[in-house]
């Protein structure tokens, strides 16, 4: 697979911030049953202490915990769905970016900063204040200047490598469902 080039990714800034401030959508549910394996589902249940029902997040240590513990703070990771299909050349590859859900929403910190709260199903969610950052992983799969551009000045203003979230209400959340803030605006 040939990954994008640095022209095609600032090309498709442009479609990327008209994603909705509000009123967004669910596109892709992804559970990671184990390292490097994806299980996309058209629904899935986010539990306040489980993360995504049958994900690997409780399994794994953090390095921001004084006993390695999983971090509350990144229970759940949101990618928007443009930037996904941008950076994997489809949305055939989406779910290889690593993350639980795909959305159309934008993640930006001016739209969505620290503590804001998102309805999706039945479940609500809170932004974290941990920044979400492209990897080795990341640049293996969809290519160094796909890195570079999700790391990059703008493209963490916009958060384009995603954002990290904890689970606030258990819930259930189906590909489709709308997502909205909490309170309702």
């Amino acid at each position: 697979m040939e990954h994008p080039t640095a022209t095609t990714l600032e090309a498709g800034l442009d479609g990327i911030r008209r994603s909705p401030s509000d009123h967004g959508l669910v596109h892709l549910i992804v559970r990671r049953p184990a390292e490097n394996a994806r299980e996309v589902l058209s629904e899935a249940r986010l539990d306040r202490n489980e993360g995504l029902v049958g994900d690997t997040w409780r399994l794994r240590p953090s390095s921001l915990t004084p006993d390695r513990s999983p971090h509350p703070d990144l229970q759940l990771t949101l990618m928007n769905s443009r930037v996904a299909a941008l950076v994997a050349g489809g949305d055939e590859r989406r779910q290889l970016a690593g993350d639980q859900l795909y959305v159309d929403l934008d993640l930006s910190r001016a739209n969505l900063p620290p503590g804001t709260r998102l309805v999706l199903g039945s479940a609500v969610i809170e932004i974290s204040d941990k920044p979400h950052r492209g990897c080795r992983k990341f640049a293996e799969r969809f290519g160094q200047e796909a890195l570079a551009f999700v790391n990059s000045p703008v493209g963490r203003e916009l958060r384009l490598r995603g954002v990290n979230a904890r689970i606030v209400a258990t819930g259930t959340i189906h590909v489709g469902d709308a997502i909205h803030r909490w309170p309702a605006d």
